[in-house]
């Protein structure tokens, strides 16, 4: 009986792998391949620095580090991102809420600021930060440096039913 299980299983996931590159190869083939350069859609500038923030993924965590060979604290790492888009953000999760403007949670886009509190159990000033990566209804994913003692660095959280949802402060669009 399990290996029908196994085998049964096997097969969905056979069948699920073979669409997901069926439409891969639909979306490629679709798209102008002998257009100018100049001529192709330009991914908008929250595409841009969320793609590059999540080529920072697993970068290590480190305290005050501003740089992906040291490694990042959370705020430095914000920091860095959007440096690299020549947008300056304060190097402090404090002052990461005086960046840009403040937006409702529900509002939440790709590119914007998410700034929690600390850790501690009744902390109400800020703490922590990251990058929003996907929000859509009810979940808000973001990219962020972390010191957790298990899998710490650069890596994608979700606020929702996690403890980033107790923690939560804001979100800025510095954009």
């Amino acid at each position: 009986m399990r290996f029908i299980f196994l085998l049964f299983a096997a097969g969905l996931l056979a069948i699920f792998a073979w669409e997901r590159r069926t439409h891969l190869l639909l979306v490629h083939r679709s798209q102008p391949q002998n257009q100018p350069a100049a001529d192709r859609p330009r991914p908008s500038r929250s595409d841009s620095v969320v793609a590059f923030a999540l080529r920072q993924l697993g970068t290590n965590y480190c305290y005050a580090g501003t740089t992906p060979s040291t490694g990042f604290d959370c705020s430095g790492f914000v920091q860095y991102v959007y440096g690299h888009f020549g947008v300056a953000v304060p190097h402090s999760s404090g002052l990461l809420l005086t960046a840009g403007q403040p937006v409702p949670r529900a509002q939440a886009q790709p590119g914007d600021v998410v700034v929690f509190t600390g850790t501690a159990a009744g902390a109400t000033t800020p703490g922590h930060a990251g990058i929003v990566v996907s929000a859509g209804v009810g979940v808000l994913r973001f990219v962020h440096s972390s010191s957790a003692r298990r899998e710490s660095g650069v890596k994608i959280s979700q606020v929702e039913g996690t403890d980033y949802e107790r923690r939560f402060l804001q979100v800025r669009r510095v954009l």
